[in-house]
């Protein structure tokens, strides 16, 4: 019965770790709260470097598939970098990649949109020449 309870207790502590671990990876994708760690002094301190080194396993595809934003790990992997953690304090940094964040998401909906266009044009055509 304690083994029970126990177990039990484990696995909520996992599926709170895995929720709070998950949120905090997909903060990552956020450029103004990077430079809000950055300014801080977050990413000075060992302890939380050797942190976000630890998230790293989120790039694998059984943790991945749970990432609503996917360029938090572009960001992750930008962070082992002590280069990109220091230019982080710079504003001008941050209001730079948070450009090229939208200038990448609107390229990929237009692309996006363009791709559903053709494809339902074929499909009306495949179903127009089949009658």
């Amino acid at each position: 019965m304690a083994a029970a309870v126990a177990m039990e207790t484990d696995d909520a502590g996992n599926r709170l770790r895995f929720q709070l671990e998950l949120e905090f990876v997909q903060c990552l994708a956020n450029p103004n709260y990077l430079n809000f760690l950055a300014q801080r002094g977050y990413f000075k301190d060992k302890a939380f470097v050797n942190y976000l080194k630890y998230l790293l396993y989120w790039k694998e595809p059984e943790y991945a598939k749970y990432l609503k934003y996917p360029q938090c790990l572009h960001m992750l992997e930008l962070l082992q970098y002590e280069h990109f953690r220091k230019e982080l304090v710079n504003a001008q940094c941050a209001k730079f990649i948070d450009e090229q964040q939208i200038l990448h998401w609107q390229h990929y909906s237009r692309k996006r949109m363009r791709l559903q266009q053709a494809l339902a044009e074929q499909q009306q055509q495949n179903s127009t020449a089949g009658k």
